[in-house]
């Protein structure tokens, strides 16, 4: 088949729909999903020409060449996970200025589960049928160092065999720093304590500049790395996300996905891939303009793409693409599904990060 613009196409298995977006897309776009459907990987430069890529028949293109990789990847069945979320704290001494979760230790929102309390939620969760909780928080002042591993402890102590997917990088690096040992260390006695995996949460987007913008003092590119590569060394492996929609460029993306890949080629330690749509309703860096040009979240289209990218790029590598619900709500991520997801999160039964910043589903 030769395109309108002279580009010629050799991939048999492709649908008779994507063989007629070929013909009206972009010559570049289309040489690109050829080498994507051939099974090459594709770089951080094709990445972000793909994200940059306007106009239906482009973006249709796209999300028809990731449904085509994941179905011949992971195959029709869409997986989830029946747990709970818990997150036990919103005291935090960090100030993101997209998060609108956090609060101040004398604030009178503030406030802080017991460990009583949380064992009891994950017994309440296991008792409905969930096999897993997810805890995450904020990072408390003065807070033992040792805090994350004796909750753990606890957790398993009460349910054995109930899987903890806990603390994010930025969670392991502080509590690292709090007990004065290394993260090698820390992350060896949670792995005692009984942590199954760690969320790939904190990341945000793998550009020092963006971090410095969106999130001054937070754990830098070069730690969360130094977790999540010293936590697959030590067979805990980690989900990997991204968050989108603000301030970053379709470069941004591409390169955040590129360094993925490149860490998963060395450690092989991703469970998943799941990009975070940006919700801006409550964010303080989009209400209170803390931060210069930040978007509203991203459009439609650009959720579309993000996702469709995210599996063009990573599919030889990290082949599970998480769809988030609870950013994306239910009809969207129904679309995601045939634009390269295959996996539908979990059933979460409480979800605080994302209801505070103004997403109306996870509840």
């Amino acid at each position: 088949m030769v395109t309108k613009n002279g580009h010629k196409t050799n991939i048999p298995h492709l649908k008779t729909s994507l063989d007629r977006l070929f013909s009206e897309i972009d010559p570049d776009v289309a040489r690109i999903l050829d080498r994507a459907l051939a099974g090459e990987d594709i770089s951080v430069e094709d990445g972000t020409t793909l994200l940059e890529a306007e106009g239906s028949p482009n973006v249709n293109a796209i999300a028809l060449a990731a449904d085509d990789l994941r179905r011949k990847t992971v195959g029709d069945v869409v997986t989830y996970i029946i747990n709970r979320n818990i997150n036990f704290t919103n005291v935090c001494i960090k100030h993101c200025t997209f998060c609108a979760f956090s609060r101040g230790h004398r604030e009178e929102e503030a406030y802080y589960l017991p460990v009583e309390e949380i064992v009891r939620r994950a017994r309440e969760a296991w008792e409905l049928g969930a096999t897993e909780v997810c805890i995450q928080a904020g990072l408390p002042p003065k807070m033992k160092g040792d805090y994350y591993i004796e909750l753990t402890r606890a957790i398993k102590k009460e349910l054995p065999e109930l899987h903890i997917h806990g603390f994010s990088p930025e969670e392991v690096l502080y509590g690292a720093i709090r007990s004065r040992c290394t993260i090698r260390e820390y992350l060896t006695g949670l792995k005692e304590a009984g942590v199954g995996t760690l969320p790939g949460t904190s990341a945000e987007v793998l550009d020092q500049e963006v971090r410095d913008l969106i999130s001054p003092g937070r754990i830098t590119k070069d730690q969360w790395v130094e977790v999540v590569t010293t936590a697959h060394e030590l067979d805990i492996r980690t989900t990997s996300t991204i968050m989108y929609g603000h301030v970053e460029s379709p470069r941004h993306v591409a390169a955040h996905l590129g360094l993925l890949r490149d860490i998963q080629k060395q450690t092989g330690g991703f469970t998943e891939f799941v990009p975070l749509g940006f919700v801006h309703t409550e964010a303080p860096m989009y209400g209170k303009s803390l931060v210069e040009n930040v978007r509203p979240g991203a459009t439609g289209a650009e959720v579309l793409k993000t996702y469709a990218v995210s599996r063009l790029m990573l599919n030889n590598w990290i082949p599970n693409l998480q769809v988030s619900w609870v950013k994306e709500g239910p009809k969207l991520s129904q679309i995601l599904l045939n634009a390269g997801g295959n996996d539908f999160m979990g059933t979460l039964m409480n979800e605080s990060i994302s209801t505070s910043a103004g997403a109306t589903y996870g509840q």
